[in-house]
């Protein structure tokens, strides 16, 4: 079905809820064909309007796989079902997933990832979790720059809001939802600085949720054991790149990427996809399994306000499951499995329309308006500008193929009496004073002048001419400051 072809569906007209849809590509046609036939059949109360985006979208040179009227859609609907779309290869195409999350505002990413036994006995028994991803910030702010000849950086941004938002936003869906515990995920015993704040906010925020368990975990050792034990987990809120891999960790453990649905929250607006991509080496074939996309939609149709039809929707694919009709991708996880493809998967669910699964727990959600059917309103707390924030010094990022000596020597010969050279890292390693000969070292480092008392930027200025006089290229900066007193930056090795 093409986007086109939209006007042959016939959907609810009573208090019908625009929505933007998008067919994507690979097998997005295929499963969005699909998804909309069950909601048409299901009698959902939408309007959709397709949009195209994706591959032709950047084929036509707009880097960012969107054209603007599209955006006056997601706009004016503010609810988005999309399928998943294929990026091109090569330099200068941007994610459209990122683009579309940032521009408007999606800042939680909902994955749930439950087991199904015993219809797929894939999984632990009982695994139901969720999955709360950061959305907007982290290493998908895509900030990278090549500072030398050796060296690439990408920039980790973790801001207060934005982790206030995403953490509050976590414990608020728990209590709506009626979970018990909700669990912190992050590296601070590395990244004391992001991390940490990610970890501290969560301790600060969990305070105000008494009734709800909440403990931390160290990123590594949690996603392991996702992996081997997911039953102890309820709720999990975490920063975005740990977020993404995790989730995709949990869906496969939880049966298959496939199979798993998402939804993407804003104050604004919400987005509603699968979490697999485009697979374009299996499109049309008629062998696409449709669940994760229409699990979304199910997903999509609580979110405004709709659950009587989620309901109906999702108990019908629980009983076709049950049943043994399954995809090919899925047909030998039980005994009692037949292999359709796409298009029959589709009519056999629409069949079961108003039945319900018998030896798995019907599907139940909210049938009105309701705020227990929102999910966890955004409660944002206003930022605090009240800190003083003080210059002591400045990490100067230089390329040099001088041994560190030679560059100690220089960087000395023009330093600051007020805030002398402290130490220098390679790669985030002490190499001067004090360096082991073993370390190996590129040509990106850091020079750290630092002092006790405030300076001024003036004189970062002039000690960055005084760098550009004796030949030393200077490829960044990163003041160190002080905020109430606090440190605002880490300590280097035997600071």
């Amino acid at each position: 079905m093409l986007a086109g072809q939209l006007s042959e569906l016939t959907f609810a007209t009573e208090k019908a809820i625009p929505i933007t849809v998008a067919y994507g590509d690979g097998i997005g046609p295929e499963i969005m064909e699909s998804t909309l036939r069950i909601l048409s059949a299901a009698g959902a109360r939408i309007q959709p309007n397709a949009i195209e985006i994706g591959e032709a979208v950047y084929k036509r040179g707009h880097t960012s796989g969107i054209e603007e009227s599209s955006w006056d859609s997601l706009r004016t609907t503010k609810v988005f079902l999309k399928a998943p779309i294929t990026t091109p290869q090569g330099g200068g195409f941007k994610s459209l997933n990122v683009t579309i999350r940032k521009s408007l505002g999606l800042y939680a990413n909902v994955r749930p990832c439950v087991t199904l036994h015993p219809i797929l006995p894939v999984g632990p028994q009982g695994m139901n979790l969720v999955i709360v991803r950061e959305n907007e910030e982290d290493l998908y702010a895509g900030i990278e720059h090549r500072q030398t000849q050796d060296v690439y950086q990408c920039l980790k941004l973790v801001s207060e809001p934005g982790t206030r938002k995403i953490v509050r936003y976590a414990f608020e869906y728990a209590r709506a939802n009626g979970r018990k515990k909700v669990t912190c995920m992050t590296k601070d015993n590395i990244m004391k600085l992001t991390d940490g704040l990610f970890h501290r906010i969560f301790e600060e925020i969990g305070t105000e949720y008494p009734e709800i368990e909440k403990d931390h975990w160290i990123i590594d050792i949690g996603i392991a054991r996702i992996a081997t034990q997911p039953t102890q987990w309820d709720v999990i809120v975490t920063p975005n790149l740990y977020g993404d891999i995790m989730s995709d960790v949990a869906a496969e453990v939880a049966g298959s990427v496939g199979m798993a649905g998402s939804a993407n929250i804003g104050t604004h607006c919400a987005m509603f996809e699968a979490i697999h991509g485009s697979a374009p080496m299996i499109a049309g074939k008629d062998i696409a399994n449709p669940s994760g996309l229409l699990m979304s939609a199910v997903m999509m149709l609580v979110h405004i306000g709709q659950g009587d039809i989620a309901e109906k929707v999702h108990n019908a694919w629980l009983r076709t499951l049950e049943d043994g009709v399954r995809t090919i991708d899925i047909a030998n996880a039980s005994e009692k499995g037949t292999a359709v493809g796409t298009k029959q998967f589709t009519d056999e669910i629409i069949a079961r329309l108003g039945q319900e699964p018998v030896s798995l727990k019907p599907a139940r959600y909210p049938a009105s308006e309701t705020e227990k059917q929102k999910v966890a309103p955004e409660m944002v707390e206003p930022l605090r500008f009240d800190q003083v924030k003080e210059t002591i010094g400045v990490d100067v990022f230089v390329q040099s193929r001088r041994s560190v000596d030679e560059l100690a020597e220089a960087l000395k010969a023009i330093q600051d009496p007020e805030f002398p050279l402290q130490i220098i890292t390679n790669r985030g390693v002490k190499v001067w004073p004090n360096g082991m000969s073993e370390t190996f070292c590129t040509d990106h480092w850091r020079c750290r002048f630092q002092g006790e008392a405030p300076i001024t930027r003036k004189r970062i200025v002039s000690l960055l001419s005084r760098l550009d006089a004796i030949g030393i290229e200077f490829v960044k900066t990163e003041h160190l400051c002080t905020f109430d007193g606090k440190l605002g930056f880490s300590l280097g090795q035997g600071q």
